[in-house]
């Protein structure tokens, strides 16, 4: 079945018609019971792909918004307007605003919600986000779902484009979110609540390579970003999606490193990073879904430009599964009850991995490649090191991944590792 606003080819790329962007150790504890009341609202961003039967995200998006009574406005103006889908007409291929708002409304109602509503502001409509009529329909929900595509469309039609300013509609938005509304997002619903330096675009090879630069750029490969975010709900660390499933570890760390941002909130597809009262000196983290969420830790990290290519060495690596908390001020993450410290059984080495980023230019490549290699050498007690290489060469990169100081692993099965925490990471060019 058609999932809307999912990035139809292996890389997300902003559309082309679009302008320049805005230029410019602690040992792990045991997850405690759910934070208090949240009156400060809270975020559930999903790294993209989010699964139409997966109850227990949008269940918590729901129960966020107030549970029966629920009412869910869904924003899509990532998404191309029907003025440019050709098949506008047809509701079985239809991939546009309108199209998809109807879609992830009618789906939340299948969920459980009281209402759900289309907030009507896309490209077509962007007078509408300064609308008295659209600010009230937004007043009257309880919480707001952002759908993936583009997210410069949002900056477009929600920040007035360059100008980087609040349109009504955003800013009761905010207002809401500050009352106690949840907000939620997919993909570049979930990038577009970034901060500062938000990711615009890149491959990781490429980023390794050649660095970053503010703007968007016409090759979908090079490392971009907008220096004054997106609109600015989580701060406390750069976000990026599709992590695992696209090989977007390596974009993370080169853009973390040059932007000068210590942390990276890596989120895996189908998989929601909650955070309850974002901003705040008590925000606080969890992880729910199938996959997980990498915590990249670049503290202690330093980066080196040589003749040879970047490197970057001691950035850390966490890796949060379903039900792991994460505390955004002390950096600790919190294990879930029943997870049980991984004691290593296996005795073979760890498989030889030669494309780290799962590259887009590898017809044989894997997805999830990083993860598993980390989670490889955290199940064998035959090594402490393991190293993965690029692809692509000119050079080639190696990471290599090490049980240092601090690392930990758990498992729910008693043999594999499932959590990892505060492995070591170092790339270098050779």
């Amino acid at each position: 079945m058609r999932v809307p606003s999912a990035p139809a080819a292996r890389r997300t790329v902003l559309a082309g018609g679009l302008a320049l962007a805005l230029l410019t150790a602690a040992p792990p504890a045991t997850a405690d019971s759910p934070p208090a009341p949240n009156r400060a609202g809270s975020l559930v961003l999903v790294g993209g792909a989010l699964k139409e039967n997966n109850t227990q995200v949008y269940g918590e998006i729901i129960k966020r918004a107030g549970g029966p009574r629920a009412r869910i406005g869904v924003i899509t103006a990532a998404s191309v307007p029907e003025s440019r889908d050709p098949h506008a007409g047809d509701p079985a291929l239809c991939s546009n605003s309108a199209c998809n708002g109807a879609y992830y409304a009618a789906l939340f109602k299948r969920h459980g919600a009281a209402d759900a509503q289309w907030i009507p502001v896309d490209l077509d409509h962007v007078a509408e986000a300064d609308s008295d009529a659209v600010v009230a329909q937004v007043e009257s929900m309880t919480g707001f779902f952002f759908g993936g595509g583009d997210q410069y469309r949002y900056l477009t039609t929600l920040m007035r484009g360059d100008a980087h300013q609040d349109s009504k509609v955003l800013a009761a938005i905010r207002a809401k979110l500050a009352h106690g509304a949840v907000v939620s997002g997919s993909s570049a619903g979930a990038q577009i609540a970034s901060g500062p330096d938000m990711v615009s675009g890149g491959e990781s090879y490429e980023s390794l390579r050649d660095g970053s630069a503010p703007g968007y750029f016409d090759d979908p490969a090079r490392l971009g970003y907008i220096p004054q975010g997106g609109f600015g709900f989580l701060r406390s660390g750069l976000v990026d999606t599709h992590t695992g499933a696209y090989g977007r570890e390596g974009r993370a760390l080169r853009l973390a490193s040059d932007t000068g941002h210590d942390r990276v909130y890596a989120l895996e597809e189908n998989t929601a990073l909650v955070v309850d009262r974002p901003g705040s000196s008590r925000e606080h983290i969890t992880v729910l879904g199938p996959n997980g969420v990498a915590v990249l830790d670049l503290r202690d990290a330093r980066a080196h430009d040589s003749a040879h290519g970047w490197s970057l060495h001691r950035a850390r690596y966490s890796y949060l599964t379903d039900g792991d908390q994460y505390d955004a001020r002390s950096w600790t993450p919190r294990v879930r009850p029943g997870k049980r410290p991984l004691v290593p059984g296996a005795t073979t080495p760890v498989p030889a991995n030669t494309d780290v980023f799962f590259s887009a230019a590898n017809p044989d490549g894997t997805p999830y490649s990083f993860r598993t290699t980390a989670r490889a050498l955290a199940s064998t007690r035959a090594q402490n090191t393991a190293t993965a290489t690029t692809f692509e060469t000119g050079p080639r990169f190696t990471v290599t991944f090490a049980k240092a100081r601090g690392f930990a692993a758990f498992t729910e099965d008693g043999t594999s590792a499932r959590t990892l925490i505060d492995l070591r990471i170092d790339i270098a060019p050779r």
